[in-house]
């Protein structure tokens, strides 16, 4: 009767697995914080499409862009004493007359606060201010609004790439 052998790897095969897994761990680790900051930024940028499009529609129906200051909301400071980095949520969007006029509220906790303004009929401004990793380093996305000969119109402008 055979005996059967068994044999395992070797050291040197699994030396290379180990380091197979090493270099894929180095290229993915990056990559996936990347794609997270990425999905963070989106925030901002829905958001302030959700301010155009109100604002806009105000502009048809009003031939003026919403006047006046909204207060910095949800919050001012700093998200990143709270859990996830989120500023918590709040009821004053309401109570404020600036952003009811645009009809603008976040129900749930956000990366960003958001601030409005406008003293002309034709011209309005709105950004987003965060700080994604909570390094210190704030981020702004601004949107300008802007009705040259009775069109209104709109442009984001989004911070330089890696500048948070």
């Amino acid at each position: 009767m055979r005996k059967k052998v068994f044999r395992g790897f070797t050291l040197i095969e699994l030396m290379i697995v180990v380091a197979i897994i090493g270099i894929l761990a180095a290229v993915a680790i990056p990559a996936f914080m990347d794609y997270m900051k990425k999905s963070k930024k989106s925030e901002a940028t829905l958001q302030l499409n959700k301010i155009m499009k109100n604002d806009k529609t105000y502009y048809i129906t009003n031939a003026t862009y919403v006047q006046g200051t909204a207060a910095d909301l949800p919050a001012t400071g700093t998200p990143c004493s709270l859990t996830g980095g989120h500023f918590a949520v709040t009821t004053a969007w309401v109570s404020d007359t600036t952003w009811s006029a645009l009809d603008f509220q976040i129900d749930e906790p956000t990366l960003f606060n958001y601030q409005y303004t406008s003293s002309s009929t034709s011209a309005a401004q709105a950004l987003a201010q965060g700080d994604l990793d909570c390094d210190g380093i704030t981020i702004t996305y601004t949107l300008n609004l802007s009705a040259p000969n009775g069109n209104p119109g709109m442009t984001i402008i989004e911070p330089p790439p890696n500048s948070d």
